[in-house]
């Protein structure tokens, strides 16, 4: 059995099949726009899908993956977490060259692989997850950058956005930037920060926001980064996001931005599987 960086012979949890299975972490890599999301869906493309695909022609079987987080439809990945197990020992460089070789040519690439212990767990062992988001300011339309950034006409005062985001640190009942379709038990979550930063990217001037939580709501993020731009454009006053946040109401938040400015861009966990 295969020696990992955890130290010593991992045991191997034993499946209804009655056989040792060894666990896997995967980092990945993905462009969100042909996609429909992470998630698993009938008779639509998702990133969960090309990937237990890939593993379908390695060993052929069901499979099923689980990711540390559940990215929607258009939204990129630097660096997802997902686990499979296996039947077969692979080496880890062994499985992530045959998992991109036949995850050609969608845009989706495995840039890390690991052998962890069979009760690691790529959503419930995380820790917090960090989402980027980037904003273009200019007026032409993007070109090399298009469907990578989310582009508005003006720049933005990013002093004005944080003092906006000053609001919004720590734990609060987020109802007002929660889709009404999410699912989570509670709008009761933690924010650990939000930070924006102002940088020259190869179309012009842009926005990058990094926000870190342990978890997020569904569309919190982008129903924060839509909120902070009225703040940035002159629209709304700093003040007017406290405002919305303590209404606790959905049709207290600013415009929710589009999908494709946004990054899931890293994962922590007690100890880094690909450390």
């Amino acid at each position: 059995m295969p020696e990992g960086r955890f130290g010593g012979l991992f045991p191997r949890c034993c499946r209804a099949i009655g056989r040792f299975m060894p666990r896997y972490a995967l980092k990945v890599e993905y462009h969100g726009a042909p996609f429909a999301g992470w998630q698993k869906q009938v008779d639509l493309s998702t990133v969960q899908g090309a990937i237990e695909a890939a593993l379908d022609k390695l060993e052929p079987g069901p499979h099923t993956i689980a990711a540390a987080g559940r990215t929607d439809a258009g939204v990129h990945a630097l660096a997802q977490v997902a686990h499979c197990d296996t039947v077969k020992d692979w080496s880890p460089f062994r499985l992530s060259e045959a998992l991109n070789f036949h995850l050609k040519p969608q845009p989706v690439a495995i840039v890390g692989c690991a052998v962890v212990p069979d009760d690691w767990h790529a959503r419930f062992s995380a820790l917090e997850r960090h989402y980027f988001f980037r904003v273009l300011m200019r007026r032409a339309p993007a070109t090399h950058d298009r469907g990578l950034v989310w582009q508005v006409p003006r720049l933005l005062d990013a002093d004005a956005m944080r003092q906006g985001v000053s609001y919004l640190l720590g734990k609060h009942d987020f109802t007002t930037f929660r889709s009404t379709i999410c699912q989570a038990a509670s709008p009761v979550k933690t924010l650990d920060s939000l930070d924006i930063v102002e940088a020259t990217g190869r179309g012009g001037p842009e926005m990058h926001f990094h926000i870190r939580a342990r978890s997020f709501l569904h569309n919190q993020v982008r129903s924060f980064v839509g909120t902070l731009e009225r703040v940035g454009d002159g629209s709304w006053a700093p003040e007017d996001v406290k405002t919305a946040l303590e209404a606790r109401d959905r049709a207290a938040c600013g415009p929710v931005c589009p999908p494709y400015g946004l990054y899931l861009a890293g994962v922590s966990y007690p100890e880094d599987p690909f450390g």
